[in-house]
This record gives C-alpha cells, structure tokens and sequence, in this order.
C-alpha cells in the first residue's frame, strides 16, 4: 500500500470542513499564481479541482490558464470523454485529449496486481510531457483522503512524478469533495464514479478489449433500466452484477429481461451479488489487511 504525504492535522484534534476548505483555497490560490496543468476525468473530484482553480484564477490580478488534460483510453467508458469535454467548457479551460491504448503494453495487458501502477505511470508521464511543452510546472489531479486508505498503486506513481494531489493534502474526504462541488454549483456533483473497466476483471486475467465494450454497453444498459450505480464483474463466463441493496426489489421484477439482454450481448450466466454495490469489490480482501494492520 502506497501512501502520500498531505497536510498534518493539529495533534488530537480532526480538522472541520471549514477548516480543511480554507486549506484548500489557501493552496490553490497559491498553485494558479502561475498557468496550471490538471489531470481531468470529468468526475466530481477532478471537475471539483477544475472550478476551484478557475475561482482562484479570477481572484488574481493577471489571470493565468487552466489546461484539462483527459485521457481518451481504451479501459474508460466512452461517455467520460463527453462529459469531460462538458464540464471543461463551463470552466473556460484549455481542454486538451490525449489517446492512450495502455493494452499495447503486454505487463498492463494481463493485468497485474500493480496495473494501476503502470497505467498511472504511463498516463502522467503523457501529462507531464504535455505540460512541459507548455512551459507549465504546477501539476496536479483529484486524489482524495479516502484514496489513500484503500489499495491504491497508482498513488505511488503520482507521488515519484511529483504530481499534487490538493483534495488529499488538505483533508478532503470523498464526501466533502462532493459537499464543496455542490456549493460551487460543479455540473457533475452527484455523479457517481465511473473507474476504469479494467478493476471488473480479476487480477491475472487478460484485458480484451471485446469484454470491456462487452462490460461497458452491459453497464450502460442497466443504467438505463433505472440503475444508477452498478457495475458488472466479470469471472470467467460469469457476470457478476452489484447494485445497492435497496435496488434489489426493482431489480428483481426486472430480472428476466436484464438476463435475456445480457446474454444477447455475450453474458452467459448472469449473477446479483447479494453484498450489494461496494467500490473496488475486487480489492476488498487487501483492504480489510491494510485496515487490521492499520488498526
């Protein structure tokens, strides 16, 4: 487990969210001294980095630019480019897109417990020759403190890059990020997470690029029965959906025809997980480790 380096708290005593807000606006307000370079998916932490930035900006005597650089790759949901693409036109940012097809390296290909690792590695390298060729030095993306509770390798990527990561050093939980965007009116606020296709496939499992289009339309499908939250994981001939619990009932009535569909897009045999929904599912036996040997 990689950890990154954020602001202490005051010894005994947790820091309040106007406090840690007033982190946040203290460091980027420093940061957009100069023009910036941000990692932008479109999700609600980096959009939220996004806005903050462009406030900052506007508060400084010569404004300088933003630059949204989202990775268009084969292991994200066509759909994050659209939105992306939505959310850094309302903030005025240069917005550039960087095509990235991390299956052509063969040690990300099979999926290894370190994927992440190696596809962060690859991506901000991209990021940063991108921002060094215009001549901009402060870099930065939406890791929050939740992360860095969690497995999460590519965090020790960003960290040998140099990369800043704003939300975690000042504290931000999740739900704060989400608590900070609403405030700021931030388009995507609610938006639930969107992470890469690969974390649906077991470790040790090759990435074929007909599984996740498989898994994306399956997913985009049950989105639009009703489903906000969901995620299809695959094992094999073996879908595995997981919903919140309290969207069981609904889909219940609906189980007959999400099988039959599914199984006309390649599904063979079509599961509900009865633990319900949980975010990096796959990751959940190294995390409950870290948690014991943090205790």
């Amino acid at each position: 487990m990689c950890t990154m380096k954020h602001l202490p708290q005051r010894e005994g005593i947790m820091k309040t969210y106007e406090e840690k807000k007033r982190d946040l606006y203290k460091k980027m307000k420093e940061y957009t001294k100069k023009d910036i370079c941000i990692a932008f998916s479109g999700g609600v932490d980096s959009s939220l980095l996004l806005m903050l930035a462009r406030e900052c900006l506007q508060q400084h005597k010569k404004a300088g630019k933003i630059h949204a650089v989202t990775f268009h790759t084969v292991l994200h949901p066509s759909c994050d480019l659209e939105i992306a693409q939505k959310v850094a036109k309302e903030a005025g940012a240069v917005h550039k897109v960087v095509f990235v097809n991390e299956l052509e390296q063969e040690e990300i290909r099979f999926n290894p417990e370190n994927r992440c690792y190696l596809c962060k590695k690859t991506l901000f390298q991209k990021l940063m020759e991108y921002a060094e060729s215009q001549g901009i030095s402060v870099i930065m993306e939406g890791t929050n403190e939740d992360d860095l509770h969690v497995y999460r390798p590519g965090l020790r990527a960003i960290k040998e890059l140099g990369v800043l990561s704003p939300l975690a050093e000042a504290g931000f939980t999740k739900a704060e990020v989400r608590k900070l965007a609403e405030e700021l009116g931030v388009s995507v606020a609610s938006r639930p997470s969107t992470p890469c296709l690969a974390t649906r496939l077991p470790y040790g499992t090759e990435i074929k690029t007909e599984e996740l289009e498989r898994i994306a339309l399956g997913e985009e499908y049950l989105k639009d029965c009703g489903f906000s939250v969901v995620r299809i994981r695959l094992h094999g001939e073996i879908c595995r959906i997981e919903i919140p619990k309290d969207d069981f009932s609904d889909f219940l009535g609906k189980s007959q025809e999400v099988a039959e569909h599914l199984q006309k897009i390649g599904f063979r045999y079509i599961t509900l997980d009865v633990q319900g929904f949980r975010s990096g599912s796959m990751d959940e036996f190294r995390n409950k480790k870290l948690s014991r040997k943090n205790t």
